[in-house]
């Protein structure tokens, strides 16, 4: 029985805590089911099963790349976001649970506007959040921009895989720069890790793009630029919400307000940190 899916995800397991990975056994049965092509729940249900040779190759090779400090999204080339799972490289920032509240309450803003609406997602990425707003808000278009030709490659693609490509468009561009018109609402998830702690960061979080995740000296840069520029985008009234990091809340919430944003207020994420901060725009 050596080579069945219990013993084969048991020393996978072992050799991933070893190495202090942090979710060993999540991490293992992702990779099994990836090679397999199945639900994690059929490593269960078929725990006896033997594997073929071949197989257990493939997964002792990619458990070897989670070793060598490949996050798993990159390994198998996916992540789950908002229900949907969307296609990532190396080019674009793994989506992370916590930024499902920022997709929903701007979905939850754009579904409550009568008639057609439109938003600006600055620094798109992958494409989760956008995306996820216009699969669950029909009457909703989007525009997106990144400064990485790569990375909108990536979301161009998800946004044909989950049949959404008419209603978005997308630019290269540095935040602002390529756009025109006026936005119901703009969302943006930032870089906001202060640059002194790049290095400081764990070794599979360094895999992501830098560029995704640099927010200079005191990580606010980016908040900065975009309340400089967003009153110029908004129609009267106009939503402008964004992610920020740990602490990061109150002093974002005070650029918002030097900003003249109205009914400024924080999200807290289910583990109760502050995750986002929302304002209004009246001209």
């Amino acid at each position: 029985m050596k080579n069945s899916i219990q013993n084969t995800l048991k020393a996978a397991v072992e050799r991933l805590a070893a190495k202090n990975i942090d979710s060993p056994r999540l991490d293992a049965e992702i990779l099994l089911a990836h090679v397999l092509n199945c639900r994690r729940l059929t490593l269960y249900v078929d725990s006896q099963r033997i594997l073929p040779l071949q197989d257990v190759l493939k997964f002792n090779e990619l458990v070897n790349q989670r070793l060598n400090g490949l996050p798993v999204a990159y390994i198998v080339g996916s992540k789950e976001f908002f229900g949907l799972k969307f296609a990532v490289n190396e080019n674009v920032l793994i989506p992370r649970p916590e930024t499902e509240i920022l997709t929903e309450f701007v979905g939850e803003y754009l579904r409550g506007l009568d008639d057609e609406v439109i938003f600006a997602d600055l620094g798109v990425g992958s494409g989760a959040i956008a995306i996820s707003i216009l699969k669950f808000v029909k009457n909703a278009r989007a525009v997106a921009v990144d400064i990485s030709e790569a990375a909108l490659e990536v979301a161009k693609f998800n946004s044909s895989k989950f049949h959404v490509e008419d209603r978005i468009k997308f630019y290269c561009g540095d935040l602002f720069a390529p756009l025109t018109g006026k936005f119901n609402a703009i969302v943006s998830n930032p870089p906001y890790i202060p640059t002194c702690e790049l290095k400081t960061l764990q070794t599979e979080v360094k895999r992501e793009p830098q560029l995704a995740l640099d927010g200079g000296e005191d990580g606010l840069s980016f908040y900065r630029r975009i309340l400089r520029d967003a009153p110029r985008f908004l129609v009267d009234g106009g939503l402008l919400a964004v992610e920020v990091g740990i602490n990061q809340g109150s002093a974002v919430k005070n650029l918002f307000e030097a900003a003249n944003f109205d009914e400024v207020t924080i999200l807290n994420d289910l583990a109760g940190l502050e995750r986002v901060v929302t304002g209004k725009f009246f001209c």
